[in-house]
């Protein structure tokens, strides 16, 4: 985009704060415009037909969400749900589709974002294929690490409940409080209530690997 086309698409966006547990759009909503993460974490999640939400993806800084139907005028296939305390840019669909219909340059930069989504998804269904769910648990707990750092104490960021760490990889909570408990009783990681810290990398990428 030129200078002035940023300048006109900025000049519509609104700011958001969004706090944490917060739905940002929920699936089957029709979106009006795109929201842009300018700090925090969102989940972006599918409910099943059983009623159980599925974790597709985790949005952080500099992340869109809505694109995909503001484009194609559909109603949203996921929800987003704010990780953590959240600050948002909402620009209106108007502008986005304007953009699109006036700049090729633009248009081919959209699509290629969408297609970079589409391989993540590919991946994922071949994660889930593949891979048994403690591999997957340990798997998320080494992606978190990699992508969202760790405190000063070591602990993980970025903090999931039993819950969502389960919807991330696909089993019932049940399940993955038991993989975590084995995994902290074998010292892969160690737990301060709902804080985790990798204790032992290697084995834990030995896991992963089905070592």
């Amino acid at each position: 985009m030129s200078k002035e086309e940023l300048k006109r698409v900025s000049d519509t966006k609104t700011a958001k704060l969004v706090k944490k547990g917060e739905t940002i759009f929920g699936e089957g909503e029709k979106l009006n415009g795109v929201y842009c993460v300018r700090d925090g974490v969102s989940k972006l999640s599918k409910l099943s037909p059983n009623g159980k939400d599925q974790i597709v993806k985790l949005a952080t800084k500099g992340a869109l969400l809505g694109q995909r139907s503001v484009i194609t005028e559909e109603v949203a296939n996921l929800s987003a749900i704010a990780v953590n305390d959240m600050q948002v840019c909402f620009v209106p669909k108007d502008a986005i589709i304007d953009s699109l219909n006036n700049n090729p340059n633009f248009a081919v930069e959209v699509l290629r974002h969408i297609a970079h989504d589409l391989k993540e998804a590919d991946d994922v269904i071949v994660n889930m294929s593949q891979k048994t769910v403690r591999q997957r648990i340990a798997e998320a707990f080494i992606y978190l690490e990699e992508n969202f750092g760790t405190d000063r104490n070591g602990y993980l960021a970025l903090t999931l409940s039993r819950e969502d760490i389960a919807n991330v990889v696909g089993t019932a909570t049940e399940s993955a409080i038991r993989i975590i408990s084995n995994f902290k009783k074998l010292g892969l990681i160690k737990t301060n209530g709902k804080k985790v810290a990798i204790a032992d990398r290697k084995a834990l990428y030995d896991v992963v690997k089905g070592c």
